[in-house]
């Protein structure tokens, strides 16, 4: 049976569960009894073992599950009795001092908090938009014509001529050995042969993309270079070396000229331009919303959190701490990255952690209230609008539909729309447009 419910803290209660001693060792003694007949010892047949030799190998095993199970179920027939919502696990210990012939425990734990949505009617909300032009098309292009370029040696003649002066200037792509000492000592990492790089990608630092600008193949320039203070090689950070390179090949760069074989490249089976810059724009187009939805999305839940008032379990933080601080580790390990004895500190996770939980409540109420729970023919479109990037738009339904977590995903959008279009139109929204380049460096989160 179990007392009353004990008020220690804000959410913290506890409640004292208690039963008769016997009722564990009945319940142990009938475990026993079962394991006896599939129960294996040295000189007995199978199911031949004596109890008391079944008992001396099982009992310590099957009491402690036969206690997890009676006060597992006492806990929640006692939460259930007093229409308690518990967050998290419980603590459950045995209690010091108990009638005799009985087992006493203490359960503490954390309820769901009380959730005080403000009047959202009275919220202010900046949402964003931005538009896809001619010039945001033109740019994609270019960098589809960058991402299919190919090198020709720079000042022979060929069939797309012959790249003007052979001279390393910024596009070209060189090829160079190099050497870079400090105080007349080499250092780790200071010489390569045969170092390939496009001049003006940024990949060396400034000085040395300097120095290499203007030679010729087969010269060479020796030059200083500062490295900076923050410079991920720390045995040379903030210091200067000397450096020589050897200049062995220089390449120019060929971008495809914008015509109907490159739009074959990208699809456009007739190659027909037109058609190109259509589908280019209704991609961009896609990526854009994608953006805008989640810049939206963000704002409206800053707007929850910040007109909500509740407590957060600290159960719950403690939980959702631990599954980043897990989703993190197995993103790097699929990196590549050995984990193995790397720390996860918990504090690194806490506030993203209490953000989360903190959401995740308000959300529940709010929906619950007003009944924005994701609809099958809502999750339908949602997948379709996934699937109209694919070339066969079937497998992607199928892939979702086939698999009731990755449904659950998708349920999770549409539920998160769905309560984004319900504040935005309770709240006071006003809009700015932002630049094109502005929304696209963007990462906006939830």
């Amino acid at each position: 049976m179990a007392t009353a419910v004990e008020t220690l803290g804000k959410l913290e209660r506890r409640i004292t569960i208690s039963f008769p001693l016997t009722e564990v060792r009945t319940e142990v003694e009938k475990r026993l009894k079962v394991q006896a007949k599939t129960a294996k010892a040295p000189g007995f047949r199978p199911g031949k073992v004596p109890l008391k030799m079944v008992a001396a190998q099982y009992g310590y095993q099957i009491e402690t599950e036969v206690l997890n199970d009676k006060v597992g179920r006492a806990f929640n027939d006692a939460a259930n009795e007093n229409q308690l919502r518990v967050a998290g696990f419980p603590n459950i210990e045995p209690k010091a001092e108990s009638p005799e012939g009985v087992l006493t425990f203490d359960a503490t734990f954390e309820v769901y908090p009380e959730v005080e949505i403000g009047d959202l009617t009275k919220v202010e909300i900046e949402t964003v938009k931005a538009e896809v032009s001619e010039a945001e098309i033109d740019k994609t292009i270019d960098i589809l014509r960058k991402q299919r370029v190919h090198f020709h040696t720079k000042g022979e003649a060929g069939e797309h001529g012959d790249g003007g002066e052979a001279v390393a200037a910024n596009g070209d792509r060189v090829t160079v050995d190099f050497v870079g000492s400090i105080d007349g000592v080499e250092f780790p990492g200071g010489k390569a042969e045969d170092y390939a790089f496009v001049l003006g990608e940024g990949r060396m630092l400034p000085e040395f993309e300097a120095a290499t600008v203007g030679l010729k193949v087969g010269e060479s320039k020796t030059f200083p270079l500062a490295f900076p203070e923050d410079y991920h090689g720390k045995d040379v950070a903030g210091k200067t070396a000397s450096f020589t390179i050897t200049l062995k090949k220089l390449e120019w760069a060929h971008l495809p000229e914008v015509d109907a074989e490159f739009a074959k490249s990208l699809g456009v089976a007739d190659g027909d331009i037109a058609k190109m810059r259509e589908d280019i724009k209704v991609n961009l187009e896609r990526e854009v919303n994608g953006r805008i939805k989640a810049r939206n999305k963000e704002a409206v839940m800053d707007a929850l959190v910040a007109n909500a008032t509740l407590d957060i379990p600290k159960a719950l933080i403690a939980q959702d701490t631990e599954r980043l601080a897990e989703m993190t580790r197995q993103d790097m390990a699929q990196r590549g990255m050995n984990v193995k004895d790397v720390p996860f500190p918990p504090e690194l996770f806490a506030e993203k952690a209490e953000r989360r939980v903190r959401l995740g409540l308000i959300l529940s109420q709010l929906v619950g209230e007003n009944k924005l729970q994701a609809q099958p023919e809502q999750v339908k479109a949602q997948i379709e609008d996934f699937a109209q990037s694919y070339e066969d738009p079937r497998e992607v339904l199928k892939y979702y539909y086939s698999d009731r977590r990755r449904l659950a995903e998708v349920e999770a959008l549409v539920l998160e729309e769905n309560v984004v279009n319900y504040v935005l139109g309770l709240s006071k929204t006003s809009s700015k447009v932002i630049a094109f380049d502005e929304l696209m460096g963007s990462n906006a989160q939830a």
